[in-house]
């Protein structure tokens, strides 16, 4: 099983850190948007200085689409480094799929084969059938998203079914039937640990993909005591802008990942 790959590292350098490769453009340091491929320079550095104590890292694939195919080669460049000089290293590629199962042959292909990453996020609107694709994939894992971090995030998930909202029911359908594989993982957003608390009753064994600590105001004590599993893993929390953009990429890392860990 590919999650494996994740917790193998997670125990190797006791950090649950997701550090988000989203090299916005036009937020890149003068030097590097001087630079033949700036993209890929600043995500090689930002790999260098924080790798130590990351367990996975996730580029979000918009900021490298903004640019074309400019911007596609130097995600695939990223991800040929991390391959080559970290493969220990858990990936992840963030782009949030969904669409027919034929088209999803398409992604999966491109994502998993062309790019290299171990993992992608995917949206469950269109069910397991549509997402068969990727859930037939033994080799690598689906992160469904369950309840999101964005602030409209309960204008659907929120809505109630027979008794249960769309997320709780979104959970129990990846626990019991489309992890069948143990390749699926969830996306649960920091912002709401009450939900996450719920969640993580429905899915003991599941891991979740958590956004929205730092710019977006998640508390991270709560989304570890929220979403931690009985083995102290179960998370890979992620940060982007609170670290690739700060002053010192490597020590705003660090900090992270022993925050994480006074509450594990």
């Amino acid at each position: 099983m590919l999650i494996d790959k994740y917790n193998q590292r997670v125990d190797a350098i006791n950090s649950l850190l997701c550090v988000g490769l989203d090299p916005d453009f036009d937020k890149l340091p003068t030097k590097f948007k001087q630079k033949k491929f700036p993209q890929f320079e600043f995500n090689r550095w930002i790999i260098e200085q924080t790798a130590e104590y990351a367990a996975a890292f996730k580029p979000n694939i918009a900021f490298y689409e903004a640019r074309g195919e400019q911007g596609i080669h130097e995600l695939k460049m990223t991800m040929d480094f991390l391959i080559e000089q970290y493969p220990d290293i858990f990936t992840s590629c963030d782009a949030k799929r969904a669409d027919i199962g034929n088209t999803n042959n398409g992604y999966a292909k491109f994502i998993f084969d062309w790019l290299g990453f171990d993992s992608i996020t995917l949206h469950p609107y269109l069910g397991s059938e549509a997402l068969k694709p990727f859930l037939d994939r033994k080799d690598k894992v689906s992160i469904i998203l369950c309840r999101t971090s964005n602030s409209g995030a309960g204008e659907f998930q929120d809505l109630v079914v027979d008794g249960q909202t769309i997320w709780e029911i979104v959970a129990e359908k990846v626990a019991n039937e489309w992890n069948k594989n143990s390749n699926c993982m969830l996306v649960v957003g920091a912002t709401y640990p009450e939900e996450m608390k719920r969640i993580r009753e429905i899915t003991p064994g599941v891991t979740f993909l958590v956004p929205g600590v730092g710019a977006q105001g998640g508390d991270v004590g709560d989304a570890v005591r929220s979403g931690l599993d009985k083995s102290g893993k179960g998370l890979m929390i992620n940060s982007a802008r609170g670290i690739i953009f700060s002053e010192d990429p490597a020590k705003a890392a660090k900090a992270l990942r022993d925050e994480i860990n006074q509450y594990r």
